[in-house]
């Protein structure tokens, strides 16, 4: 069974950067579309980035020039380097890994707050 930990969350003031990390256990990883969500209370989980297996991206339009979604098939990881970060990117982010047709499985969340 896949198993999916985020890393890298925390509280950062507006303007800052944080790198969020999720590490994916089976051998699945390389040929799987891997995508960053976030959710805040209330609200939808909405997509904020996704990366096919060939490196492909694909960014929500509000963090488009911010972002960026990347990944190592080596070590299992996709990462989220994120910049100019706003009080309005405040929320849980979670890491998806998905097959589509076949699988789909979730991180279990990492806060990342941002301060005004």
């Amino acid at each position: 069974q896949v198993q999916l930990v985020e890393s890298g969350g925390g509280l950062v003031q507006a303007g800052g950067s944080l790198r969020l990390s999720c590490a994916a256990s089976g051998s699945i990883f390389s040929i799987s579309l891997m995508r960053w969500y976030r959710q805040v209370p209330g609200k939808q989980r909405e997509l904020v980035a996704g990366i096919s297996r060939g490196g492909s991206t694909n960014y929500a339009d509000s963090v488009k020039g911010r972002f960026t979604i990347s990944r190592d098939n080596a070590k299992n990881t996709v990462y989220l380097q994120m910049n100019t970060l706003k009080p309005e990117d405040t929320a849980v982010y979670y890491c998806n890994q998905n097959l589509p047709g076949l699988y789909d499985a979730w991180g279990q969340g990492t806060q990342v707050t941002v301060s005004s």
